[in-house]
């Protein structure tokens, strides 16, 4: 009996050595970290030309259907992919595309279309969607996903919009309206300037990077404040502050925040059903560590 148990002993003391070395595999696998696996991404899509369907129709609020011309005589475009994954009227942030497209037909002489391709589950729901924001520019509902099948996408929404030239081939990549940097790389390129003035910049201290509601009654609108501390040299500005998710708000001054003072930022939380939450608010300033990621969470009851 005393050898039976020193054998299993030694069998079960194999079989954890096996899984922990099964383990140590695994993870060096998964080092590649953050930036290495962007910097890889953007290598790989840089230059590549972007394949158009054969028959591609757009839409003004599910009327007028139109097919455009993909060989429209344009120094640069704008194309971006949607796909059918999670919330689709919360990734689109179809009012920031507006102020996008606003800013675009604001700078003269400049013709730069953008083609909207989106893979709804439910065509219905996505003309719904369009109707509600009241988004009056074309977009291709593409049913067959068949824009991604001749390209395949990254499934990263952050890049699955990119600026072509005039052979449609990439010149950039990431999405504008989620990233103020890459709306002012666009801008810097279309516009053919190549030195960035990245103006002067600053040293911020965020209060909390994460932030916990708890449990409360999911029709409660929850409220909670952070703070920037600029501890530079030079007055802090916020560029930008984007919330994952419509049912996230943010409210704070645009004034710029001299040096030695604090910006506080309410966050407002209100969800439409119970559930348990993570969200993130990314916030872009001028300072040397931005953006700034505010990662919020709880459970709505």
């Amino acid at each position: 009996m005393v050898i039976v148990e020193i054998i299993l002993k030694e069998i079960v003391d194999k079989m954890n050595k096996v899984i922990l070395l099964f383990l140590l595999v695994l993870l060096n696998s998964c080092k590649e970290n953050s930036t290495e696996r962007i910097t890889n991404l953007v290598k790989k899509w840089n230059g590549k030309e972007i394949f158009f369907p054969s028959y591609a129709y757009f839409t003004t609020l599910g009327h007028d259907t139109v097919r455009l011309d993909f060989i429209e005589k344009s120094s640069y475009s704008i194309v971006t992919y949607v796909d059918s994954i999670g919330c689709i009227s919360c990734k689109l942030k179809l009012d920031r595309w507006t102020s996008f497209i606003q800013d675009l037909d604001s700078i003269a002489s400049l013709n730069v279309p953008i083609y909207f391709f989106l893979h709804p589950s439910n065509t219905k729901s996505m003309i719904n969607v369009l109707k509600q924001y009241k988004f009056n520019y074309p977009v291709c509902i593409d049913e067959k996903d068949s824009f991604n099948l001749l390209n395949h996408f990254p499934i990263d929404m952050n890049f699955q919009t990119f600026l072509l030239d005039k052979n449609k081939k990439i010149v950039a990549i990431g999405n504008p309206v989620l990233n103020p940097q890459i709306k002012e790389l666009y801008l810097n390129i279309i516009l053919g300037q190549s030195n960035m003035d990245k103006g002067l910049q600053t040293q911020v201290v965020m209060s909390d990077s994460v932030f916990d509601f708890g449990n409360f009654t999911y029709n409660n609108e929850q409220i909670g404040e952070i703070s920037l501390d600029n501890i530079g040299y030079n007055p802090l500005v916020i560029n930008d502050i984007i919330t994952s998710c419509g049912c996230t708000t943010v409210e704070y001054s645009k004034e710029p925040v001299q040096s030695g003072r604090s910006l506080n930022i309410k966050v407002k939380y209100k969800a439409d059903h119970p559930e348990h939450f993570d969200k993130t608010i990314t916030i872009y300033c001028n300072a040397t560590d931005s953006p700034f990621r505010l990662k919020i969470s709880g459970n709505a009851e």
